[in-house]
């Protein structure tokens, strides 16, 4: 299916592996408040003022980091810092840890260029037309706008060639090295077992609220447990209970979410719902009243704390994808979509008989059905978009590194895990803390032996 992830390492992992220096917020466009992203000596007209004064501040295995490098990845990290709503360090604390990511990073690319890693054109190629689709740009966009702030394009390509260095080279020396047994994956299960109570436990529950007022008369409260009962009743009687949810709840959010609360520690659930389904197996059902109304509540997963899912939600769409080519460029690819979505919106067709006349993939001879797919299983673009549709709902044109998509929710299923596919989420789980440790090893490793002198600015 041509949608679903690659497995390409750059596309899998640059964005998500390397953010404080390849970062789409980063390279949010003019506008947003960021400017472009660039290490080396890069830098925006803004700074030209302070590149004259520019220094040394230290030198790793010969090769020197400036003064204005880590001004550089400051304005970065403070830029990302402030997105997610994080304190801001002081700034010789932050100056100080910028030095330092820099000088680990000048001493992994000293081993990856030893070892003989080497980043073609086509693979910067296509790191740049990854930037621009995280930014909902394309490629000349970019570029223009890394103009219009002074950015130099080869030092910016040249930003994108060290990450893809530092990414492969972590892959060769730390992620291939890392192996979860089977013993291991044992010895996790027995340890997470024998420790289980409500403060370690993870719920994920939905819930149907019908919500009362706070002066609900007698009347009110009858017909909204009567309601409560007739949902309640369904739901035991094998109805769908997103969609009872999407239908009758009060709750925020119910319309997208189906319900669910999601997955968290039982303590940060109402001390309620946890006393109400402490005795249920997953899958069941009770009815509660609350300060809010009545509640129905269903489990959807119960385990303990740092245990994997036991069930995972699959979703059934359907897409139709066009192709930006020298013929179709994007911006006619999103306005040939938008007047497809007004069509479907408006009863003058369906979205099979357009898939199979417009879709440019395999999936078009279907109407562009792309079947039953788990989380994770499309690239991000594509993913974040589906998810945010509740069954029945078409999206906005979407891009992604393929072109150009109209995604429709036909459905969502939960389905319990294999014991096979649990264990396998352990070893993932295992496997991500190993490598953590690894990589922390690695680099200190690598930081050790690494020629490193201090510079004092200059007086």
């Amino acid at each position: 299916m041509t949608i679903h992830r690659a497995s390409n390492l750059f596309l899998a992992s640059l964005i998500a592996c390397t953010a404080v220096h390849v970062n789409a917020q980063s390279l949010r466009l003019p506008g947003g408040g960021a400017a472009p992203a660039t290490t080396g000596s890069a830098t925006s007209k803004s700074d030209a003022a302070q590149k004259s004064a520019d220094y040394i501040v230290a030198i790793v295995n010969s090769e020197p980091i400036t003064n204005q490098q880590v001004r550089t990845e400051m304005q970065r990290a403070a830029r990302q810092l402030s997105q997610a709503k994080r304190p801001l360090p002081d700034a010789d604390e932050l100056a100080a840890q910028m030095l330092e990511q820099l000088i680990v990073d000048r001493a992994q690319l000293h081993v990856a260029r030893e070892a003989g890693i080497k980043i073609d054109a086509s693979a910067i190629d296509e790191a740049e037309q990854s930037v621009a689709r995280q930014n909902q740009v394309d490629v000349a966009e970019i570029r223009r706008r890394l103009a219009a702030d002074g950015v130099d394009l080869n030092l910016f390509r040249g930003q994108l060639r060290d990450q893809l260095m530092l990414v492969r080279i972590r892959d060769r020396e730390v992620n291939q090295k890392v192996r979860v047994s089977e013993l291991e994956i044992d010895q996790y299960l027995r340890d997470k077992q024998n420790g289980t109570n409500d403060a370690q436990s993870e719920l994920n529950i939905a819930h149907v609220l019908v919500a009362l007022p706070d002066d609900a008369g007698p009347a009110q409260v009858s017909a909204a447990q009567a309601k409560a009962q007739r949902i309640l009743d369904s739901a035991r009687a094998g109805d769908d209970f997103a969609k009872l949810a999407r239908e009758n709840s009060d709750a925020a959010g119910a319309v997208t979410s189906g319900g669910q609360i999601g997955l968290r520690p039982a303590d940060r659930y109402p001390a309620q719902f946890v006393d109400a389904t402490r005795a249920l197996a997953v899958g069941g059902l009770t009815l509660i009243r609350s300060g809010a109304g009545f509640h129905v509540l269903k489990v959807l997963e119960n385990r303990a704390g740092g245990m994997p899912a036991t069930t995972t939600t699959q979703t059934r769409a359907s897409h139709i994808l066009l192709r930006v080519s020298p013929q179709l460029t994007e911006a006619a690819a999103r306005a040939k979509l938008a007047d497809f979505r007004s069509r479907l919106l408006t009863g003058q067709t369906d979205f099979a008989t357009l898939a199979k006349e417009n879709s440019q993939d395999a999936s078009a001879a279907e109407g562009g059905d792309l079947g039953w797919a788990n989380a994770g299983q499309f690239v991000p673009e594509f993913e974040e978009a589906m998810s945010s549709l509740a069954p029945g709902q078409i999206s906005a044109p979407v891009v992604s590194r393929f072109g150009v998509h109209l995604i429709k929710v036909v459905e969502r299923r939960a389905l319990q895990l294999s014991q096979r596919e649990q264990r396998e989420a352990i070893r993932s789980i295992l496997r991500e803390k190993k490598l953590n440790e690894a990589y922390a090893l690695w680099v200190q490793d690598l930081r050790a032996r690494a020629y490193v002198e201090m510079r004092d600015p200059p007086s």
